[in-house]
């Protein structure tokens, strides 16, 4: 294949890349709107190669400073590195945290004290300008969190639940420890890595009581994650709850500071997943859900009792989404919802469906009194933010166009927007219908600016995005084709962000035609679509991916069909994987990273979702299993996997590795010693991206007969 004309030298993105930790760095983020609205607390390092984050605050004051620095790791640690104990690193690895600093942080009501945890060490802070202070917690601390009076803080250390009085006194253990593998306050893995629940324990309103998840992980099956590179050192036991394997047993507690200790009562045999709870002044529910995910019921809890009722309950014959931000309550005790009917997610506010059937409701964002603030696309493409309210009704906030998020408490509104027209994050601080102010991103500029053609392709309208080389002109030439997907349930790669697409266009300017498509299963366009794949994992998701190759080769003549790699990780690493083993006649060379190879190695939630109980449907795992295709293949393929991968365990490559080589098929592995599903490390982060490009250069050198 041709090289590229001469340019920058073309490691230079790779390294800034790894360096901004995927331009992460610098970026607002974890943004907390007091209960007033007058002040605007957040997240950010203070260059886009600092990895240590900074608590701020904005105060909407006119006599104030834009910005306020509250809490500054380097100067609390002395300069010290930051030690992460273990339950730590698996809690960020849960939520892909790729910084470091102040990651996470609890606030109460007033916005006026914060908590929070550094080198396993519990700090607070006065948001108003009154200082840091380390309180004296046994540690290592997990997940701090203040009572919304202000009053005391609460956190995990050694699997039990403890309360200190905001001077530092009073300290002492409300719940646990026990014997066991038996924690208290915290999340069980499929929780923080599946449902989107990070915490195990919610405050009352008067922070007098909280309640609190205990977890016992004894039924969960060991599992064991060794360094093969370092063969001194012992392996690292985890409890992973395999597809078809007995789950964590959580059960919900009400425990209040003076000792009292009441357990939550409902039916747990029928619905064993815990997804959330929310206690509002007006009252205390929770969400739970069953083993097949097909129902889910709401409760309320009488918080004297412990007995619950049942507010709701939903059904669907594939499966119960799990939608961030719900249950709520209004501040009149009105349940907030979001309901699936007729192809649309629906908000749904004191049992009336509150918006049209032309928006996909995404996530609740805030419920800010009787006003209640969500994400939506009327647009797969495109995440916009809406607002309803029973006086003025449902309205836009955001501007059209591009994807966008928000918070909102007192009034004032915090909209954080990415799009097409500029490169990161901008953020604005809105009261009434006004800015503000704004909260700058220190991120670095990319190196690249993509280019994305938006295309709708087929019969299907698959949203895809075409990026060409910047210094290609139409009819110069044949270019060999990559397709770099995701392409399956959970999460969606063609939106109208230039951010989304910085990669992508980098292997452009590299000489390829890089087309991204989102298929069946992909979020964005409803339930329909995403039950699509329900059964099977591997046959829709690779159609639409044949089909949005050969459409957009019939637009774009430039595409050279004859040689087509594919690209991926974890869920689009299976993607690659499957196509070169699958489809040899369409795909002739692929890198799979982190492949997702066999379903019943992977975790419950996620898997029983669309493929059932093994022991049920145990035809749809062996159809979705890469290892029954080894024989087919034909192509070049290099395998990536982290052999610290607590998540998409090294197993699953190295069991398609041993059946390749049973069938005699030759094949490229590249394992990381180290490294887990996120690749954190700068210098593996860097590299792997030159070294997938070398080899897809290498494969695609030139066409291959079909089949060959």
């Amino acid at each position: 294949m041709a090289d590229p004309p001469p340019g920058p030298d073309r490691a230079r993105f790779p390294r800034q890349y790894a360096r901004t930790r995927r331009f992460s760095l610098g970026v607002p983020h974890e943004l907390t709107v007091s209960a007033g609205g007058e002040r605007v607390l957040f997240l950010r390092s203070r260059g886009g190669t600092d990895r240590a984050n900074c608590l701020w605050a904005t105060d909407l004051a006119p006599e104030g400073p834009p910005e306020r620095l509250v809490a500054d790791p380097l100067a609390l640690l002395g300069g010290a590195e930051e030690e992460l104990p273990p339950e730590e690193r698996a809690r960020r690895e849960r939520v892909r945290e790729h910084s470091g600093g102040i990651v996470a942080y609890g606030t109460d009501r007033e916005g006026r004290l914060a908590a929070f945890a550094l080198s396993g060490r519990l700090w607070v802070a006065d948001t108003a300008g009154g200082g840091v202070r380390e309180l004296p917690a046994p540690g290592p601390v997990l997940d701090p969190r203040p009572d919304p009076t202000g009053s005391r803080v609460a956190y995990v250390s050694g699997g039990a639940l403890r309360v200190m009085e905001v001077d530092g006194s009073g300290d002492c253990r409300l719940a646990g420890p026990e014997e066991g593998d038996v924690t208290w306050g915290l999340a069980e893995f499929v929780a923080a890595e599946e449902m989107g629940r990070t915490t195990g324990y919610w405050w009352a309103p008067d922070g007098e009581r909280l309640l609190v998840a205990r977890v016992d992980q004894g039924p969960v099956p060991r599992w064991y994650v060794a360094d093969p590179a370092d063969p001194g050192r012992p392996c690292s036991l985890t409890r992973y709850p395999a597809a078809g394997t007995p789950n964590a047993e959580v059960t919900l507690w009400l425990v209040g500071l003076d000792g009292s200790r009441v357990p939550v009562t409902w039916d747990r045999a029928g619905f064993e997943y815990v997804v959330t709870a929310s206690w509002a002044p007006c009252g205390l529910v929770l969400s739970v859900q069953s083993r097949d995910q097909r129902r889910m019921q709401v409760l309320a809890v009488d918080p004297s009792t412990g007995a619950t009722t049942v507010l709701l309950e939903d059904h669907d014959p594939a499966w119960l989404d799990i939608v961030p931000g719900v249950p709520g309550l209004t501040s009149t005790g009105a349940l907030v919802w979001v309901a699936q009917a007729g192809g649309t997610r629906s908000l749904v506010v004191g049992g009336e469906v509150v918006t049209g059937p032309g928006l996909q409701v995404r996530s609740v964002l805030d419920v800010d009194g009787e006003a209640v603030l969500v994400s939506a696309s009327s647009e797969p493409t495109e995440v916009e933010v809406w607002a309803w309210s029973p006086e003025e009704g449902l309205g836009r906030v955001s501007p059209p166009g591009g994807v966008h998020t928000a918070r909102r408490s007192g009034g004032t509104t915090v909209l954080a927007s990415r799009s097409l027209d500029h490169h990161g994050l901008e953020v604005v601080v809105i009261r009434g219908e006004a800015v503000v102010t704004g909260i700058r991103s220190e991120a670095e500029t990319p190196l690249v600016s993509p280019l994305p053609r938006m295309l709708r392709l087929g019969r299907r309208e698959l949203r895809a995005s075409l990026l060409l080389p910047s210094w290609h002109r139409p009819g110069e030439g044949p270019l060999p084709v990559l397709l770099d997907p995701y392409g399956g349930p959970g999460a969606q790669r063609v939106l109208a962000s230039r951010d989304a697409y910085l990669v992508s266009q980098w292997f452009a300017e590299q000489g390829f035609a890089v087309l991204v498509a989102d298929g069946r299963g992909t979020p964005g366009r409803g339930p329909a679509w995403e039950r699509a794949v329900r059964g099977d994992l591997a046959t829709p998701v690779l159609e639409d991916q044949v089909e949005a190759l050969h459409q957009a080769a019939a637009s774009c003549p430039d595409l050279d069909l004859g040689r087509v790699g594919i690209r991926g990780w974890s869920f689009g690493g299976y993607l690659a994987a499957l196509a070169v083993l699958r489809r040899p006649d369409c795909f002739h060379a692929a890198v799979a990273g982190a492949p997702f190879v066999d379903p019943r190695l992977y975790d419950t939630h996620y898997t029983e979702r669309y493929l059932g109980h093994p022991d049920q449907d145990p035809g749809a795992y062996q159809s979705c299993s890469l290892i029954g295709y080894a024989e087919g293949l034909r192509r070049p393929l290099l395998i990536i996997h982290g052999l610290s991968d607590d998540n998409v365990v090294v197993a699953h490559s190295l069991r398609l590795s041993s059946a390749l080589v049973a069938a005699g098929r030759p094949h490229c592995f590249l394992p990381l010693p180290g490294v887990t599903h996120m690749t954190p490390q700068e210098e593996v982060a860097g590299n792997l991206l030159l070294i997938e490009l070398d080899f897809l250069k290498r494969a695609l050198s030139r066409p291959g007969p079909a089949g060959a």
